[in-house]
């Protein structure tokens, strides 16, 4: 169809699973910097005034010796907790008296040695192979500067300007972390053209009315961040629908690592493997192949190749090499010139993805909120179109 409504939404920092995944990135990163080879799989649950981690961690650089003899994993959690903004008197989930229960163990052998370069006995290839098997797409398309879906590219950009203003603390100090927004874009002949309703909900102090919050919503975030051609006097605006929106956090819902894989990545306009990012390390396929997708999708829109792009491709654990990769640019490009393109200029083996992509470094809190893809960061690799030039050359 070429003329349809199509919606996505983002969620704030604060939002409870958001909260499980920042944390389980801080881990990541805290163990990344101890040794950049540290294997991480880190899970997150959250609820009222507790936190639970648990999961595997491996940091060959200190041996057999516990975790926390080099990372204090609570103060990570607290630190964490703290930047998000759960430090209000009235917080339930406070970074100063949260319960923490730490289950993190490490990584099983059999796991390690189908992933490790020499492996051991039955391993068929001595290259890293992946860390698990499993199916990852990435998506590009040239509707917004980002090569982003615009309804998802919107309700980040909803959820980063609330934050903003929370965190600086003068506009609205009655905003407090938990918060949503969705976005619902109006296509006519496959682009946008018009944004038919906006939805954000945004935890509050309890003694703000929700007249102040629906105005300085609408006027102060909405008016200000979204393009002010396509919001028209039709633009339906819900601010808060239930009315009322005090108890949020864990404290009203529980979080968990993974859950909001479809804000990390497009919106739903592209496909999901279904594998979650945050709180793995770049051994992990799930999250190290969905970035290569992303720059691969990306640089072939960039290239002009196609103005949409998605790639996907399969893995095997311990297996170096990808069992299949395929592009479809849903008609706007030649689709067998591009994989022979893509499959010139790039290499899907784990190995090269980490090295290519620089993914042994500790920055992944840069990626928790407001998506994986679609953001302005020298560190986010797989946002460069470094490679646009090269494929326009192997297309010919």
């Amino acid at each position: 169809m070429s003329n349809y409504i199509f919606s996505s939404e983002s969620v704030g920092e604060g939002h409870p699973d958001k909260v499980a995944d920042t944390i389980s990135d801080a881990i990541l990163d805290a163990c990344l910097t101890v040794d950049p080879k540290s294997r991480v799989a880190c899970e997150t649950f959250v609820k009222s005034n507790i936190v639970v981690v648990g999961g595997e961690v491996t940091i060959p650089k200190i041996g057999q010796k516990p975790i926390g003899s080099v990372i204090n994993i609570e103060k990570v959690i607290r630190d964490a907790v703290r930047g998000i903004g759960y430090v209000n008197n009235d917080d339930v989930f406070h970074a100063d008296s949260i319960f923490i229960n730490n289950y993190l163990t490490t990584q099983s052998p059999d796991i390690a040695q189908g992933v490790d370069a020499k492996g051991a006995e039955g391993k068929k290839h001595k290259e890293q192979g992946a860390g698990d098997q499993g199916i990852m797409f990435g998506y590009a398309c040239d509707e917004t500067p980002e090569l982003m879906p615009a309804p998802i590219m919107f309700a980040h950009r909803l959820g980063r300007e609330l934050t903003r203003i929370r965190k600086e603390g003068k506009l609205a100090k009655w905003l407090r972390p938990d918060a949503k927004s969705q976005v619902a874009v109006e296509y006519t002949d496959g682009k946008p053209t018009r944004i038919v309703n906006v939805v954000i909900s945004t935890q509050h102090a309890a003694d703000v009315t929700h007249a102040v919050i629906e105005k300085f919503c609408i006027e102060q975030v909405i008016k200000k961040v979204l393009p002010k051609n396509l919001l028209t006097k039709d633009t339906e605006y819900l601010i808060n629908p239930t009315g009322k929106f005090v108890v949020g956090g864990p404290q009203g819902d529980s979080g968990l690592t993974g859950r909001k894989i479809i804000v990390d990545t497009y919106g739903g306009m592209g496909r999901h493997g279904g594998g979650a990012f945050s709180g793995k390390d770049p051994s992990k396929v799930d999250r190290s192949a969905a970035y290569m997708g992303r720059w691969v999708a990306k640089n072939v829109v960039a290239a002009g190749l196609a103005s949409k792009c998605e790639v996907q491709f399969a893995y095997a654990i311990g297996h170096p090499q990808p069992l299949s990769v395929h592009i479809d640019t849903f008609g706007t490009g030649d689709d067998a010139k591009v994989l022979a393109a893509v499959l010139k200029v790039f290499s899907f083996k784990p190995a090269d993805i980490v090295k290519q992509l620089k993914l042994l470094r500790p920055f992944y809190s840069k990626t928790t909120n407001y998506g994986h893809f679609g953001k302005d960061d020298a560190d986010l690799t797989w946002e460069k179109t470094d490679k646009a030039a090269a494929l326009k050359k192997a297309h010919g």
